[in-house]
């Protein structure tokens, strides 16, 4: 029945949820909204890449630090390196599309900005490659993966794994992480300084 299928997927939901949500990787959270802040204090960027939803995630993550999460407060630089139609189809069509990605690294990213990249396989050849570009330019990189990291565990400076299979699921947590992220870094920023809460 349609009742069982709309329980079933919360329930999967939520244990996908609870077993991200433990001790560890609430941590590696906290640690990843750090790195983020850290290097909008001095000056730096936060870059997102992926692939189909992960990529709209990407896009909406970008968004919300660029206008604004919960508070007022000023806008921050992040860059989704999505939503440029004419570079990704360049690189792609003079190349591969596997570069997509890290050619727009190496020529928008510095030293001291940080990637997040995003890969519910943890396979995706694009992020991989542009978290390498990034890694040798001394960019700060942060994955988001799902069913064990795939070739991205051991890549990145640090791994957010959510244990899944479904992709669905893997996308609903990643969305939570990158909205706690957002609240993270607005109190780290902004609250701390006496900003007000805005409406939501």
């Amino acid at each position: 029945m349609e009742t069982d299928i709309v329980l079933k997927s919360f329930n999967e939901g939520m244990k996908a949820q609870e077993r991200f949500f433990t001790k560890k990787n609430v941590a590696l959270v906290v640690q990843a909204a750090a790195m983020i802040a850290d290097s909008f204090k001095a000056g730096g960027k936060l870059m997102l890449a992926g692939n189909g939803g992960s990529a709209a995630d990407a896009q909406h993550i970008a968004a919300e630090f660029v206008n604004r999460f919960e508070i007022e407060r000023p806008p921050l630089p992040a860059l989704a390196l999505t939503t440029d139609t004419s570079n990704i189809t360049s690189i792609g069509n003079d190349y591969s599309f596997d570069q997509i990605f890290s050619k727009q690294v190496r020529a928008l990213g510095k030293e001291g900005d940080v990637l997040l990249a995003i890969s519910t396989s943890g396979n995706s050849a694009n992020v991989a490659k542009a978290v390498e570009v990034g890694s040798a330019m001394g960019i700060k990189t942060i994955a988001l993966t799902g069913k064990g990291g795939g070739i991205l565990a051991g890549k990145t400076d640090l791994l957010l794994n959510v244990d899944a299979k479904s992709t669905a699921r893997i996308q609903e947590v990643h969305i939570t992480i990158c909205h706690i992220l957002c609240e993270l870094i607005d109190h780290a920023l902004f609250q701390k300084a006496g900003h007000e809460r805005g409406a939501s």
